[in-house]
């Protein structure tokens, strides 16, 4: 009779277990991210005389993302950023937009000394960088290819939702500006992101608190 118990118990055990890993497994396929936060832009990507201030806000990044195991993905996500002058510079102001394609890995299971609902994600992809000088200088548009890649860590409020940081950095593959006045008001550089926002589940669990 014990022995049966027993049995009993470790199916029950067994079928809650996988009941639960494939819970998460479908609330991690696809899943929505917003974040808002700071950049700083590389000043090689400015013609002299004009310079950056080294911390703007906003950064605005907007994501879309498919996990296709529990460790792999990809994720087609916007990001919007504007910057402005330093002190005793000219004045300008510049829009900078970009979308991406990135290769998702969620290498969390290589941090397990960080607390329970702590996720680490790396992400990096190709993708389209847009200028976009405001004021004087809007005539000044110039677009190029960039290349991605940052680092993320989440932090489970539920089953559905995490609040994660994310720090990105942006590498434009931009040509140097021909003639030089092109390049007044407008960017051809590197950019820094630093970002708070929430990721939440559009797929499974969605009665999970």
């Amino acid at each position: 009779m014990l022995s049966t118990i027993k049995h009993y118990c470790i199916i029950v055990i067994t079928v809650l277990a996988v009941t639960t890993s494939s819970a998460q497994i479908e609330t991690s396929k696809w899943k929505a991210l917003m974040a808002l936060g700071i950049n700083s832009p590389s000043q090689s990507g400015l013609v002299t005389p004009f310079e950056a201030n080294s911390i703007n806000f906003p950064s605005i990044n907007l994501g879309l993302q498919r996990m296709f195991t529990p460790q792999l993905g990809a994720k087609l996500d916007f990001g919007y950023n504007r910057f402005a002058n330093a002190n005793n510079t000219p004045e300008f102001k510049t829009n900078y937009s970009r979308i991406n394609l990135q290769f998702v890995y969620d290498a969390t299971r290589f941090f397990s000394f960080l607390p329970i609902d702590t996720g680490v994600v790396f992400h990096a992809g190709p993708g389209y960088s847009m200028i976009k000088p405001l004021g004087d200088y809007g005539d000044n548009k110039t677009a190029f290819l960039n290349g991605m890649a940052g680092l993320e860590f989440h932090y489970g409020i539920s089953r559905s939702v995490s609040a994660f940081v994310d720090t990105s950095y942006i590498y434009g593959f931009a040509k140097d500006f021909d003639p030089i006045t092109e390049g007044f008001g407008s960017f051809n550089g590197n950019l820094l992101t630093v970002s708070v926002g929430i990721a939440v589940s559009l797929s499974g669990c969605y009665t999970c608190n």
